[in-house]
């Protein structure tokens, strides 16, 4: 059960997170989706890292630039997309925390981090604090089982194939590693925001396979 290992990932959190902090968990489709998107570790910039939060802690709650990617992909329906640029991060309810990602289901989409300790900013982690949770992500990775999954960006590439990937150098490119099917792009948020075009592209290309 994918639930069991919340705790496990609290642990974690006061091992590598901010200690004033949620950890943050997964959410969307959690059978079979026909997407998985992996990014690094979650910020304080979510809502559901805040102590006082008692809804889902589902990845990117409360934020804005990561559903422009997701509304471009067509993986989430306009009038959502257009709520959420209306809010405030302090606007999100448990109630429409539930609706987005209720929406991200309906796409076949579910949506994780590699690393689950949230920190307080954008701050780059260690490989060895990514390692330490890669256990429990295949755990994870298992029981969801996705048909494709996306890593964004170098390390997390990197870690999770275990070989040195350069996203620029393999585009496109399928990686079968523990009987799943895995793809690099572009990180599209951030500092990576300048490659949310090429991000796109690749997703759309990946998301064309049959």
């Amino acid at each position: 059960m994918l639930e069991e290992l919340y705790e496990k990932y609290d642990k974690l959190q006061r091992k590598y997170g901010d200690k004033s902090l949620n950890s943050i968990y997964f959410g969307g489709k959690k059978e079979n989706p026909k997407l998985c998107f992996v990014f690094m570790n979650p910020t304080a910039g979510n809502i559901a890292a805040e102590k006082s939060w008692d809804g889902p802690r589902y990845p990117w709650l409360g934020t804005k630039n990561v559903w422009k990617l997701f509304h471009e992909l067509k993986l989430i329906d306009d009038d959502i997309f257009e709520e959420i640029q209306s809010k405030k991060k302090q606007d999100w309810t448990k109630d429409f925390s539930e609706k987005v990602y209720k929406n991200l289901e309906e796409h076949d989409v579910y949506i994780t981090n590699l690393a689950k300790c949230t920190q307080v900013d954008a701050r780059p982690l260690k490989d060895e604090v990514f390692k330490n949770y890669l256990k429990l992500f295949k755990k994870e990775i298992d029981i969801v089982n996705p048909k494709r999954i996306v890593l964004f960006g170098n390390q997390v590439s990197s870690i999770v194939l275990n070989e040195k990937i350069k996203v620029s150098e393999v585009r496109k490119k399928k990686f079968l590693k523990d009987n799943h099917e895995y793809y690099s792009v572009f990180y599209p948020v951030g500092n990576g925001r300048f490659n949310m075009d090429k991000s796109i592209e690749d997703i759309l290309y990946i998301k064309g396979l049959e």
